[in-house]
C-alpha cells in the first residue's frame, strides 16, 4: 500500500477514534509455525503502534524470528467498527516502565487512589519491559456503513450487476 493511501485511511475521524482505543488484537506466527492472536494494550503516537510486555513475555522470540504482524482495533456496538492494520514489530528493551504503557492504562476507569495503587504495583513488579512498535505499512477501516470486508464488497457487486442484467 502507497504512503498517501495508508495516511488517508489513518487520518480518518474514525480510525483516529479507533486508534485512541487502549486495545487491539496482535496477531503473529508462533516459533511453531501456528498463529497466535491475543489482545494487548496499544497506544498510538501518531506514526506508530506501541504496545508494551515483560521481558519474558513468550511473543518476544516469534516476533524475532518473524516480526510480520497483523492488528486488529475494533468496537463492541453494532454495527461493528474495525481498524486493520498490517507491519513488522520491531523490539525495543528498556529499563523501568515505558511512557506509553502507563498512558495507554490511563483511559481505564480507575479512581485517583486505585491508579496510584495500580501503578505502585506496576513499578514493583516490572524491572523492565520491552516495547514492541509497530509502524503501519497497510490499514482497512471497515465501519458497515461506508465501507466493508472486502469478500462483503465482491458480493454486493455481483448482486447490483445480476440486478440490472
Amino acid at each position: 500500500m502507497d504512503q498517501s493511501t495508508l495516511d488517508e485511511i489513518l487520518d480518518k475521524p474514525l480510525s483516529k477514534e479507533l486508534l485512541a482505543r487502549d486495545l487491539a488484537r496482535l496477531a503473529f506466527v508462533a516459533p511453531d509455525g501456528t498463529p497466535r492472536a491475543l489482545p494487548i494494550g496499544i497506544f498510538w503516537n501518531g506514526t506508530e503502534i506501541v504496545m508494551c510486555t515483560s521481558k519474558n513475555a513468550r511473543k518476544l522470540p516469534a516476533l524475532r524470528r518473524n516480526p510480520a504482524v497483523a492488528l486488529t482495533i475494533d468496537t463492541e456496538s453494532h454495527p461493528p467498527r474495525v481498524l486493520l492494520l498490517r507491519g513488522n514489530a520491531e523490539l525495543d528493551v528498556v529499563d523501568g516502565i515505558p511512557d506509553e504503557y502507563m498512558r495507554w492504562n490511563g483511559t481505564y476507569e480507575m479512581t485517583p487512589e486505585q491508579r496510584a495503587e495500580w501503578e505502585v504495583g506496576v513499578r514493583a513488579l516490572y524491572d523492565g519491559m520491552v516495547r514492541i512498535v509497530v509502524k503501519p505499512t497497510w490499514a482497512k477501516l471497515i465501519d458497515f456503513e461506508t465501507t466493508m470486508p472486502t469478500n462483503i464488497e465482491e458480493l454486493m457487486w455481483q448482486q447490483q450487476e445480476r440486478q440490472s442484467a
